[in-house]
């Protein structure tokens, strides 16, 4: 069986307190542990994202909405969605594997993640992906505009909506 859930994929938590939340692979686990005899893997995410900013907000204001929150968890391969994006962001060093020994380890990896995420926000490299649907509302809007506009033919190439 290939592995394709490597270090650096960006994957979508499906169960749990986080669920939904996006997070990138640090280590996998796939033979498992002593501890958890199954497929696991360490994962960093992305607990809060930034918020939008808008022109007329002050440099206060745009900075607190320009903040991250970070998790770093252990999760079962089970409760992972895969997506085709990889992040460049190097974690390895910054999390280690022993992150989760004791609480001082786990809050020091969660603030170098911090760290590192909002670095990267802030380049404004892959911006569109910190941010995720607020409501199912909007989510069921996306649907129905897909699939109105993939039973005419010949929109697919003006979609009005770029991924």
């Amino acid at each position: 069986m290939v592995k394709f859930l490597k270090p650096n994929k960006a994957v979508i938590v499906l169960q749990g307190r986080y669920a939904g939340r996006k997070a990138v692979i640090v280590k996998s686990f796939d033979e498992g542990t002593r501890d958890r005899p199954y497929g696991h893997c360490l994962v960093a995410g992305i607990k809060k994202y930034p918020s939008k900013v808008i022109r007329k907000d002050s440099a206060k204001k745009t900075a607190k909405k320009s903040r991250v929150k970070c998790f770093v968890k252990l999760v079962n391969y089970q409760h992972l969605m895969p997506t085709r994006y990889t992040l460049d962001v190097d974690l390895k060093d910054v999390v280690p594997v022993d992150a989760l020994q004791t609480n001082d380890k786990k809050v020091a990896a969660c603030k170098a993640t911090k760290e590192r995420f909002e670095e990267r926000f802030k380049t404004g490299k892959n911006r569109v992906r910190y941010f995720f649907f607020q409501s199912s509302f909007k989510l069921h809007q996306l649907f129905f505009k897909l699939f109105a506009t993939s039973l005419s033919p010949g929109t697919l190439q003006s979609h009005p909506l770029d991924f």
